[in-house]
């Protein structure tokens, strides 16, 4: 009896001890710098959005949020960064979409597990793709296109950023959705393969609003398609507008920390972010280049992120060997 007694004091003290240091971690935190590490280059769309929001959750946080560049590796080693560093919440890892992209198409060589070693703080924007052809083309709507690609098979040629790129994912969702395909000529980034498109080397492209806004504007090429709604441009259907279950990928941004970091210390985080993401100075910047600030919290992203990489994985299927 007397051991039991003795056990559950023990018990008690341990958790009461645990509660405490974590309630004192919560009110203290941050007491330092923070380290936004951002898995592209300067000057990368997701840079600048980084910044902006590093800006405000200084100001919020009242602490230096300091945006720290690490594209090597594809991104890779700024995950791989976060991911072996302090769980301590002064670490914290913004990067896009290829962060499961990668996992999904290499696993055995990814040096992480984006579902077992991060958990996500929030989806900050995400970057809506266009199918977009030449003004002259024959076709004015997303269904002459796919009318046109059944009747002739892989005859209509489309750029992409690479093979197992999201523009890629574009494709083969809309092969999946509609059953027409198309013969997919990799190029080294969006712009050389808008380029392509420009110049009639390809017949449809895929590249982001702020790659083709300004001939978009000028009436040089049509837009038949978007993956996520765009402000200003609700002519632009999405395939699940004209009936189809799914839509494309969009590129997304979102904020993660590194496995174990203190729950009192995550909460202040998801906070702070929602506070940032939604200033004006965050949602400008975005829309300057072509984002859309779509917020998402944590649990609500990890879900969404969940269904995309299944899709991801499944097509990989298809494409897996041509990407590794």
């Amino acid at each position: 009896m007397k051991k039991n007694v003795l056990f559950f004091v023990a018990f008690c003290l341990a958790a009461f001890q645990s509660l405490w240091a974590s309630s004192s971690q919560a009110q203290s935190y941050p007491t330092q710098p923070i380290e936004l590490i951002i898995t592209l280059a300067p000057g990368d769309g997701l840079d600048v959005t980084g910044r902006a929001i590093a800006d405000q959750l200084s100001k919020i946080l009242k602490t230096p949020v300091v945006p720290m560049n690490k594209p090597a590796g594809g991104g890779t080693m700024g995950v791989d960064y976060v991911v072996k560093g302090k769980k301590d919440g002064y670490t914290i890892l913004y990067v896009n979409s290829s962060l499961i992209y990668t996992y999904a198409l290499n696993p055995e060589i990814t040096p992480y597990n984006p579902f077992q070693d991060l958990e996500p703080l929030c989806l900050a924007g995400s970057v809506p793709l266009l199918i977009a052809v030449q003004s002259e083309s024959p076709w004015k709507s997303f269904k002459e296109l796919m009318d046109y690609m059944k009747k002739n098979p892989e005859k209509v040629r489309g750029s992409s950023s690479g093979i197992g790129s999201i523009g890629h994912f574009c494709y083969e969702v809309i092969r999946m959705e509609t059953g027409a395909s198309i013969a997919m000529i990799p190029y080294k980034g969006a712009m050389p393969g808008f380029t392509a498109l420009l110049g009639g080397h390809v017949e449809v492209a895929i590249p982001s609003l702020s790659v083709i806004s300004a001939h978009l504007a000028s009436g040089k090429v049509r837009a038949l398609l978007t993956s996520k709604k765009i402000p200003g441009h609700p002519e632009i259907p999405t395939l699940t507008e004209l009936g189809y279950k799914r839509d494309m990928p969009s590129v997304w941004n979102a904020a993660f920390l590194p496995t174990g970091v203190a729950g009192s210390v995550k909460n202040i985080l998801d906070t702070s972010f929602e506070k940032a993401v939604k200033t004006s100075d965050v949602v400008n910047t975005m829309q300057k280049i072509g984002y859309v600030q779509d917020y998402k919290a944590g649990e609500e992203f990890k879900k969404s992120m969940i269904e995309e990489y299944a899709i991801v994985k499944e097509l990989s299927k298809t494409i897996g060997p041509m990407a590794k």
